[in-house]
C-alpha cells in the first residue's frame, strides 16, 4: 500500500442532512485497496487531512464515498467544494467489521454522522444474508441519516430522535432496551458518540449480545507509527488495531467512554 494520497476528482455531492454531505469518488477495487465497511482514508484538502469513515463501496461501479457533517474549519472547507474539485485521498486503513453473517440476526446502532459506516456495514450484511435491524439516531429529524437509504437496501430501520421529531423519542440507548426485550440478537455493531456507546456496550453486554464497536482518535499518521491515537491502557493504536474493536476488547479499554486525547495528548473528559 502506498502512504501517498491520491489526487481525486469529486465525482458527486449528496446534501444528506442540512450539516452533513457526501462525497463520491471513483476508486479502483483491486487487492488491498478494496475497502471494507469499518475501514476510514485520511483526506487532504491540501492544507490539512482528517481520518474519514468510508459510508459507501460500490464495487461495480469502482466507486467510495465519504460522509462529512461540518463541525469545524476542515470539514467546512469540505463543505464548500463542488463536483469536479479535487482532494487527496490515501488508504483505506484499520479493521472493519465483520461482514460475513449468513443466517445472524444483527442489531447495528449508529447515532449521527456515526451511521456512516453502519450504513456500509449494513449494505454488505444484508448481501451477505443477514437479517439486520438498524436504530438510526439523532438529535432531531432534519439530522437523521441513511434510513431511507437502509430501507430500500433491505433493512428493518428504527428511527430515534432526542426532541421525539421522528420515531422513538429518547436516546438510542433506551431504544435498544426496548427492541431487546422483545426480540433477539446474535450480533451487535455500534459507532457514534463515545457517550452512546458506553451505556450500549453495557446494556448490550449484560444481555450477552457480542459485537463490534467503532472507535474514533484524533489521527495523525493512520499507519501506526505517530502513536496519536493509542488508548490507555492497551497500548493500541485505533488506526492500527482499531477503528472497529469486539465486544471484550472495548472492555480492556480504560479511556472508553471517558475521555479522549487533543492534538497535543491532553485528556479532553467526555
Amino acid at each position: 500500500m502506498k502512504h501517498v494520497p491520491q489526487v481525486l476528482e469529486i465525482k458527486d455531492i449528496i446534501e444528506e442532512t442540512p450539516t452533513i454531505k457526501t462525497f463520491i469518488f471513483d476508486w479502483t477495487m483491486i487487492g488491498e485497496k478494496i475497502p471494507s465497511p469499518g475501514q476510514f482514508v485520511m483526506v487532504w484538502n491540501f492544507h490539512d487531512e482528517k481520518p474519514m469513515s468510508i459510508s459507501y463501496i460500490n464495487e461495480a461501479k469502482d466507486e467510495i464515498g465519504i460522509t462529512v457533517k461540518k463541525v469545524g474549519e476542515f470539514t467546512e472547507n469540505l463543505h464548500t467544494l463542488q463536483v469536479g474539485d479535487k482532494l487527496g485521498l490515501r488508504g483505506p486503513y484499520g479493521n472493519g467489521f465483520d461482514t460475513d453473517l449468513e443466517g445472524m440476526k444483527v442489531l447495528a446502532i449508529g447515532g449521527g454522522v456515526g451511521m456512516a459506516p453502519i450504513a456500509a456495514f449494513t449494505e454488505e450484511a444484508l448481501k451477505n444474508k443477514a437479517q439486520v435491524d438498524v436504530v438510526c439516531a439523532a438529535q432531531t429529524i432534519s439530522e437523521l441519516l441513511f434510513n431511507n437509504r437502509l430501507k430500500d437496501a433491505g433493512a428493518n430501520v428504527y428511527t430515534c430522535t432526542d426532541d421525539g421529531s421522528c420515531g422513538f423519542k429518547g436516546f438510542a440507548t433506551h431504544r435498544v432496551l426496548e427492541l431487546i426485550a422483545v426480540k433477539e440478537y446474535d450480533w451487535a455493531v455500534v459507532c457514534g458518540p463515545e457517550v452512546m456507546m458506553k451505556p450500549i456496550h453495557g446494556t448490550l453486554d449484560v444481555n450477552g449480545i457480542d459485537g463490534e464497536y467503532s472507535l474514533e482518535r484524533y489521527m495523525k499518521c493512520a499507519i501506526g507509527i505517530c502513536g496519536q491515537c493509542c488508548v490507555d491502557n492497551t497500548g493500541w493504536r485505533i488506526c492500527a488495531e482499531g477503528p472497529v474493536f469486539s465486544s471484550d476488547q472495548l472492555s480492556q479499554i480504560d479511556e472508553f467512554g471517558k475521555f479522549h486525547r487533543t492534538s497535543s495528548g491532553l485528556k479532553e473528559y467526555l
